[in-house]
């Protein structure tokens, strides 16, 4: 199928060809659906925190805070594309709707107002007699701000009395509110290779600024998606994809490639959140208090996870303990067996158990559903037969299954991606996240190149199969955390005014 010099590429990008014979293989079978048991609702898999509970939460997480190293990591490397779609059909043929007309009429609304209006003074234009065409000139292409090919994170997204801030500095003041310890708040952005010095640019402007603000050190990096991590396209017969050149395609396959970014963190608590999902200033505490509550959650959960394998490892098999864990799996971390499994012997139901027990931790904070697009909470089948709680898409149900479809409709919650996550053992050994992804939850979609259709191929999703054998929990948290900016209009909302 491959010829030397594929092969020689393909070596290049450090992909083994095993791997790249397996996803053209997915390409011919498909990926399996998701074997949804039940949706996820409050009492059944979502816990709602008492204010008592919140408060246990946050005083734990207070406690451990000092001994933690934390780590917010942040995914950035998105182009904004998207955010524009309405007013690139409006710069390219002229058409115009709605959403184009809101922007224009309440243009001087926008956080980057001041900045277009100085790009298009640089040329002698004045942004209040300019004609519209002019105006979305400037400001999607490299004539002005060139938001048209920048990532969200660079966007100007929110004004305040002295300042416009972008994301990425909305995350390094949010992070100063819950992600702080020994001094320092540590962040990572995800970016894609040819923004990289912008950001650094960025951070070396912003900075030091918010650290004299907030009296504290900001420790910041950035990953790139992994080259190896592509995945091949392939033509509609599933034949390896070339371009003009002759070359095989490779893509970038989707978040869940930054799992691999995600396992060279060291840290014993990662806080994900997306880079688009800020607030300004005024509407951070409803944030930073559950942020913090989630990360108590899972403190005082690994707690008990850790407690429970010392005990194991101590010999312990008393019928006392055996039942206690049993109810603290089926209960608290939301994993139910096969039925018959208690029908092994000791030994096997101590190796169920310490499997069940001794991996990473993820406490996902899920909002009520209002129609969002996106994943959300389930409980589902895993690959041994139990069921256990999932971040589901609705492309990985077969929605032509009725009863599956039904069961999919019945969400009443929705995942903002807002994720509080440990992957340390309890003997202070890091787990590689690597083992602990189910390779067969990834996404077939139809793309084109050169005016030639293609098939393309993405990873499990980071928070989705990625995450496939996590220990899980789901926490209600407000609506009012979850703020993210689809289109560029979004920005307009109040929650978006400083």
């Amino acid at each position: 199928m491959f010829s030397q010099k594929d092969l020689e590429q393909i070596e290049t990008k450090g992909i083994e060809i095993k791997t790249v014979e397996s996803q053209i293989q997915y390409f011919i079978d498909g990926f399996p659906w998701m074997s949804l048991t039940r949706a996820a609702t409050p009492g059944d898999g979502i816990l709602q925190l008492t204010d008592e509970q919140i408060q246990q939460a946050l005083d734990t997480y207070e406690e451990y805070v000092p001994t933690l190293r934390i780590v917010k990591f942040v995914p950035a490397s998105g182009a904004a594309t998207r955010m524009f779609k309405s007013l690139f059909a409006f710069l390219e043929a002229g058409k115009s709707d709605k959403s184009v007309e809101e922007f224009f009429e309440r243009i001087s609304e926008f956080a980057f107002y001041d900045d277009l209006k100085a790009a298009l003074a640089k040329d002698g234009l004045e942004i209040e007699t300019a004609d519209r065409l002019t105006i979305a000139e400037y400001f999607l292409t490299s004539k002005g701000l060139d938001y048209g090919s920048l990532p969200k994170g660079l966007l100007k997204f929110h004004r305040y009395e002295n300042e416009n801030r972008t994301p990425v500095e909305e995350h390094l003041v949010e992070g100063a509110t819950y992600a702080r310890s020994k001094g320092e708040v540590a962040i990572h952005f995800t970016v894609s290779p040819e923004h990289k010095a912008k950001f650094r640019e960025l951070i070396e402007e912003k900075a030091s600024e918010y650290a004299e603000r907030h009296n504290l050190g900001f420790g910041i990096d950035f990953s790139e998606q992994k080259s190896s991590t592509d995945t091949i396209a392939v033509n509609m017969d599933n034949t390896p994809f070339t371009d003009k050149s002759g070359a095989l395609l490779f893509r970038p396959a989707g978040h869940g490639a930054l799992l691999a970014n995600l396992n060279d963190v060291e840290a014993d608590l990662v806080f994900i959140k997306n880079i688009d999902n800020v607030v300004p200033d005024r509407l951070k505490n409803t944030t930073t208090i559950y942020k913090r509550a989630i990360a108590g959650t899972l403190l005082q959960t690994r707690e008990r996870v850790f407690d429970y394998l010392k005990r194991l490892d101590s010999g312990d098999t008393s019928q006392e303990l055996m039942a206690e864990i049993d109810e603290f799996l089926r209960r608290v971390l939301c994993v139910e067996p096969l039925n018959g499994f208690y029908e092994g012997s000791v030994e096997e139901v101590v190796t169920y158990f310490r499997n069940k027990l001794n991996r990473p931790i993820r406490v996902c904070g899920m909002v009520k559903n209002v129609g969002e697009p996106g994943g959300g909470p389930f409980w589902a089948k895993s690959p041994d037969g139990s069921s256990q709680l999932q971040v589901v898409e609705s492309a990985q149900v077969d929605m032509d299954d009725e009863a599956q479809k039904d069961k999919f409709l019945k969400a009443t919650h929705f995942n903002p991606v807002d994720l509080v996550c440990s992957w340390t053992d309890y003997t202070g050994k890091a787990f590689d996240l690597l083992k602990f992804r189910d390779p067969q939850t990834g996404f077939i979609t139809q793309k084109s190149k050169d005016g030639k259709d293609l098939k393309a191929q993405e990873l499990p999703g980071l928070w989705n199969g990625s995450m496939s054998d996590w220990n899980t929990l789901f926490v209600e948290v407000p609506l009012i955390t979850f703020n993210p900016v689809k289109t560029v209009n979004d920005l307009l909302r109040d929650e978006h005014k400083g």
